[in-house]
Protein backbone atom coordinates (compact mmCIF):
# COMPACT_ATOMS: atom_id res chain seq x y z
CA UNK A 1 0.00 0.00 0.00
CA UNK A 2 1.37 3.56 -1.19
CA UNK A 3 1.59 6.39 1.73
CA UNK A 4 2.73 8.80 -0.39
CA UNK A 5 1.30 12.58 -0.33
CA UNK A 6 -2.38 12.98 -2.18
CA UNK A 7 -2.01 16.09 -4.61
CA UNK A 8 -3.11 19.17 -3.24
CA UNK A 9 -6.96 19.71 -2.98
CA UNK A 10 -10.13 22.17 -2.69
CA UNK A 11 -9.75 22.68 1.49
CA UNK A 12 -13.28 21.48 1.48
CA UNK A 13 -13.10 18.13 0.23
CA UNK A 14 -12.29 14.81 2.01
CA UNK A 15 -9.38 13.03 -0.17
CA UNK A 16 -10.67 10.24 -1.68
CA UNK A 17 -8.51 6.68 -2.69
CA UNK A 18 -10.72 4.33 -4.65
CA UNK A 19 -14.09 6.26 -4.39
CA UNK A 20 -14.01 5.88 -0.38
CA UNK A 21 -13.27 9.26 1.26
CA UNK A 22 -10.20 9.65 3.74
CA UNK A 23 -9.26 12.05 6.15
CA UNK A 24 -5.70 12.46 7.83
CA UNK A 25 -6.50 10.12 10.75
CA UNK A 26 -7.40 7.28 8.31
CA UNK A 27 -4.31 7.58 6.20
CA UNK A 28 -2.39 7.54 9.43
CA UNK A 29 -3.85 4.60 10.44
CA UNK A 30 -2.93 2.90 6.90
CA UNK A 31 0.26 4.14 6.67
CA UNK A 32 0.55 2.95 10.66
CA UNK A 33 -0.91 -0.99 9.29
CA UNK A 34 0.95 -0.78 5.91
CA UNK A 35 4.58 -0.63 8.21
CA UNK A 36 3.34 -3.50 10.56
CA UNK A 37 -0.11 -5.27 9.73
CA UNK A 38 0.05 -7.03 13.25
CA UNK A 39 0.63 -3.74 15.31
CA UNK A 40 -2.31 -3.61 18.00
CA UNK A 41 -4.89 -1.31 18.11
CA UNK A 42 -3.44 0.23 21.58
CA UNK A 43 -0.02 0.39 19.42
CA UNK A 44 -1.86 2.13 16.67
CA UNK A 45 -3.77 4.61 19.31
CA UNK A 46 -0.58 5.59 20.86
CA UNK A 47 1.12 6.68 17.72
CA UNK A 48 -2.31 8.39 16.34
CA UNK A 49 -3.34 9.38 19.64
CA UNK A 50 -6.50 7.16 19.69
CA UNK A 51 -7.80 4.83 21.78
CA UNK A 52 -7.68 1.38 20.87
CA UNK A 53 -11.62 1.45 20.65
CA UNK A 54 -11.07 4.26 18.17
CA UNK A 55 -8.39 2.77 16.37
CA UNK A 56 -10.81 -0.47 15.78
CA UNK A 57 -13.74 1.60 15.22
CA UNK A 58 -12.09 3.19 12.31
CA UNK A 59 -9.80 0.24 10.83
CA UNK A 60 -13.67 -2.22 11.22
CA UNK A 61 -15.38 1.22 9.03
CA UNK A 62 -12.26 0.73 6.47
CA UNK A 63 -12.62 -2.77 5.94
CA UNK A 64 -16.49 -2.85 5.21
CA UNK A 65 -15.37 -0.02 2.85
CA UNK A 66 -13.07 -2.34 0.97
CA UNK A 67 -10.67 0.42 1.79
CA UNK A 68 -8.53 -2.57 3.86
CA UNK A 69 -9.34 -5.55 1.84
CA UNK A 70 -7.14 -7.99 4.82
CA UNK A 71 -4.27 -8.82 6.58
CA UNK A 72 -1.05 -10.72 5.24
CA UNK A 73 2.32 -11.69 6.17
CA UNK A 74 5.14 -11.28 3.87
CA UNK A 75 7.79 -13.54 3.45
CA UNK A 76 11.61 -13.70 2.78
CA UNK A 77 11.92 -15.37 -0.55
CA UNK A 78 15.62 -15.93 -0.30
CA UNK A 79 15.36 -17.36 3.48
CA UNK A 80 12.81 -20.16 2.30
CA UNK A 81 15.15 -20.92 -0.70
CA UNK A 82 13.23 -19.10 -3.42
CA UNK A 83 16.34 -17.17 -4.40
CA UNK A 84 15.93 -16.64 -8.42
CA UNK A 85 13.17 -14.33 -9.60
CA UNK A 86 12.16 -13.67 -13.00
CA UNK A 87 9.09 -11.82 -15.03
CA UNK A 88 7.60 -13.90 -17.72
CA UNK A 89 6.18 -12.62 -20.77
CA UNK A 90 3.30 -15.05 -21.70
CA UNK A 91 1.67 -15.01 -25.67
CA UNK A 92 -1.31 -16.98 -25.82
CA UNK A 93 -3.10 -18.46 -28.75
CA UNK A 94 -5.99 -16.40 -30.36
CA UNK A 95 -9.42 -16.42 -27.89
CA UNK A 96 -7.54 -17.55 -25.18
CA UNK A 97 -9.20 -15.79 -22.22
CA UNK A 98 -7.81 -14.73 -19.01
CA UNK A 99 -10.14 -16.97 -17.02
CA UNK A 100 -8.15 -19.57 -18.92
CA UNK A 101 -4.57 -17.82 -18.28
CA UNK A 102 -5.58 -17.32 -14.70
CA UNK A 103 -7.28 -21.63 -14.08
CA UNK A 104 -3.69 -22.46 -15.68
CA UNK A 105 -0.95 -20.18 -13.60
CA UNK A 106 -3.01 -21.10 -10.29
CA UNK A 107 -1.59 -24.63 -10.82
CA UNK A 108 1.98 -23.03 -9.90
CA UNK A 109 3.46 -22.08 -6.82
CA UNK A 110 6.20 -20.59 -7.93
CA UNK A 111 3.98 -17.97 -9.75
CA UNK A 112 3.71 -14.91 -7.28
CA UNK A 113 1.76 -12.62 -9.27
CA UNK A 114 0.45 -12.74 -13.08
CA UNK A 115 -1.07 -9.58 -14.46
CA UNK A 116 -2.88 -9.12 -18.03
CA UNK A 117 -1.19 -6.85 -19.69
CA UNK A 118 -1.11 -4.33 -23.06
CA UNK A 119 1.11 -4.63 -26.05
CA UNK A 120 2.31 -7.65 -27.54
CA UNK A 121 2.19 -10.25 -24.24
CA UNK A 122 -1.13 -11.23 -23.35
CA UNK A 123 0.03 -11.35 -19.40
CA UNK A 124 3.13 -10.81 -17.23
CA UNK A 125 3.84 -13.36 -14.50
CA UNK A 126 6.44 -13.21 -11.52
CA UNK A 127 8.01 -15.92 -10.53
CA UNK A 128 10.45 -17.04 -7.60
CA UNK A 129 12.27 -20.80 -8.00
CA UNK A 130 15.05 -22.01 -5.98
CA UNK A 131 17.66 -21.78 -8.84
CA UNK A 132 17.84 -21.13 -12.52
CA UNK A 133 16.99 -24.97 -13.30
CA UNK A 134 14.60 -24.85 -11.10
CA UNK A 135 13.29 -21.73 -12.97
CA UNK A 136 13.53 -23.38 -16.36
CA UNK A 137 11.53 -26.13 -15.30
CA UNK A 138 8.91 -24.13 -14.52
CA UNK A 139 8.73 -21.90 -17.60
CA UNK A 140 8.89 -24.66 -19.83
CA UNK A 141 5.87 -26.44 -18.08
CA UNK A 142 4.26 -22.79 -18.06
CA UNK A 143 5.11 -23.11 -22.14
CA UNK A 144 3.34 -26.67 -22.45
CA UNK A 145 -0.01 -25.12 -21.03
CA UNK A 146 -2.88 -25.65 -23.72
CA UNK A 147 -3.36 -22.06 -24.66
CA UNK A 148 0.57 -20.34 -24.02
CA UNK A 149 1.59 -20.28 -27.09
CA UNK A 150 5.38 -18.82 -26.37
CA UNK A 151 7.29 -17.00 -23.61
CA UNK A 152 10.15 -14.34 -23.23
CA UNK A 153 11.53 -14.46 -19.47
CA UNK A 154 13.59 -11.39 -18.23
CA UNK A 155 15.35 -13.14 -14.99
CA UNK A 156 16.02 -10.78 -11.88
CA UNK A 157 19.15 -9.73 -11.06
CA UNK A 158 19.00 -7.41 -8.12
CA UNK A 159 15.82 -5.67 -6.52
CA UNK A 160 16.33 -1.68 -6.69
CA UNK A 161 12.82 -0.47 -5.05
CA UNK A 162 9.77 -2.75 -3.67
CA UNK A 163 8.95 -5.13 -1.10
CA UNK A 164 10.57 -8.54 -0.62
Amino acid sequence: MSTSRAPDRAPDREPELGGASLDDTDRLLLAHLSRDGRASYAEIGLLANLSATAVRRRIDRLRSRGVVRGFTVVLDPALLGWQTEAFVEVYCRERTAPEEILASLRQFPEVVAAWTVTGDPDALVHLRASDTRHLEAVIERIRKEPGVQRSRSSVVLSQLIGQL
